[in-house]
């Protein structure tokens, strides 16, 4: 099923690079793929350097170097500087396990513009429990080192069951560190997250009772610091526009070379995404059945098709459609209007009460056997 009818398809401007998915982290809401491990041969620096120019030639501007852990890939500073020569703008997204003064004053040489660093919580103990490595205390270290170097900072803390409770507690450490931007992200269920949605899905009390400590801090350090948060789609009632509509604005490139309109997509079976190595960016992003599978709306079924918030929401996420309903087409169920709804509704029934199963930790899973680790529902 080919679902584009748009005869204008306008031309990426996020180009996100996930260069590897090696991690020391173990987080339980990786936005990984479950099999992550079977991916062995990542793309070399010359592969990468032609992707880049490549999205470069048909309008992408912002690039995202993503993972996995990004500085693991020993060639990070040269593809940053050939990058920034191209005319992008260079985010790293980062844990920061494997920077140190050192290679951040090598990372801004080489033109780095932007660097958003992920922490898990706002204490050593709790913070180091949901990572699986101790990384805390470096993580503030090398905050503060950032800081001190004139980079801008984002700090990204992925929102759950597990650390929701300290959100005033994670603002008044981003206040500590002088960040000027955070990300109160809460876990989007793909991946780890999903699989683990009973040990991670909050209850509603406790994502309003954060939503108003958001707002507090929000309307208190106004032009200070920046607060975004992100309501988890079960609670929202209509579904977020899944990265600004697929194949619009953001092009994905997983560490093998598949391109993909956002990174989960490639759970949607039927769909042949095809690889960087194999076709030019150009011809995947304009030409591909993939990327124009969900275009336009021909695609749709109803409610969506006949919805008067379709342009707004282009049907929500074609991942959570399908990861939920075995159906990639159907209307998101975080829609209140969506037949499949009642499957949000019954996990946030769920969410009310605490889980007793293990959560399974990223670096610990393989396709074959799922090693169960400690709960992170507790607060130490």
């Amino acid at each position: 099923m080919a679902g584009s009818n748009s005869t204008n398809i306008s031309s990426p401007r996020w180009l996100l690079a996930e260069l590897t998915y090696r991690c020391p982290l173990q987080c339980g809401f990786c936005s990984n793929p479950l099999d992550f491990s079977r991916y062995k041969q990542e793309l070399s620096t010359d592969e990468w350097l032609a992707v880049f120019q490549q999205a470069r030639d048909i309008g992408a501007v912002q690039l995202g170097l993503s993972g996995g852990e990004p500085l693991v890939r020993q060639d990070l500073e040269l593809l940053i500087k050939e990058a920034r020569q191209m005319g992008y703008y260079t985010n790293l997204i980062t844990s920061t396990v494997g920077m140190n003064e050192a290679r951040l004053e090598k990372l801004q040489e080489a033109g780095l513009d932007h660097i958003q660093v992920s922490f898990q919580a706002p204490e050593e103990v709790l913070n180091d429990k949901i990572a699986g490595t101790e990384s805390f205390l470096h993580k503030k270290r090398m905050t503060l080192a950032i800081k001190a170097a004139g980079l801008p900072v984002v700090l990204n803390i992925v929102i759950h069951k597990g650390n929701i409770d300290l959100v005033r507690e994670i603002l008044d450490l981003c206040l500590e560190l002088g960040v000027d931007y955070v990300e109160l992200a809460s876990a989007q269920y793909y991946g780890y997250a999903l699989k683990n949605r009973d040990q991670l899905l909050p209850s509603l009390q406790q994502v309003r009772q954060a939503e108003a400590i958001a707002k507090e801090y929000q309307e208190k350090y106004q032009g200070r610091m920046k607060i975004f948060y992100v309501i988890p789609d079960y609670y929202e009632n209509r579904p977020k526009p899944c990265m600004n509509g697929w194949g619009h604005l953001f092009l994905v490139v997983d560490p093998e070379g598949m391109a993909l309109p956002c990174h989960s997509a490639k759970v949607i079976p039927g769909i042949h995404f095809p690889n960087v190595k194999e076709q030019s960016v150009s011809s995947i992003w304009y030409d591909s059945t993939a990327f124009n599978y969900f275009r336009g709306d021909a695609w749709m079924k109803e409610p969506c098709r006949s919805c008067d918030e379709k342009s707004k929401d282009f049907g929500g996420c074609r991942c959570q459609a399908y990861l939920l309903t075995g159906d990639a087409s159907a209307a998101d169920p975080s829609c209140d209007k969506a037949p499949g709804h009642t499957i949000v509704e019954q996990a946030r029934v769920s969410a009310a009460h605490a889980s007793t199963t293990p959560i399974f930790l990223r670096n610990r899973f393989n396709s074959e056997k799922l090693t169960p680790c400690s709960p992170v529902n507790e607060k130490s």
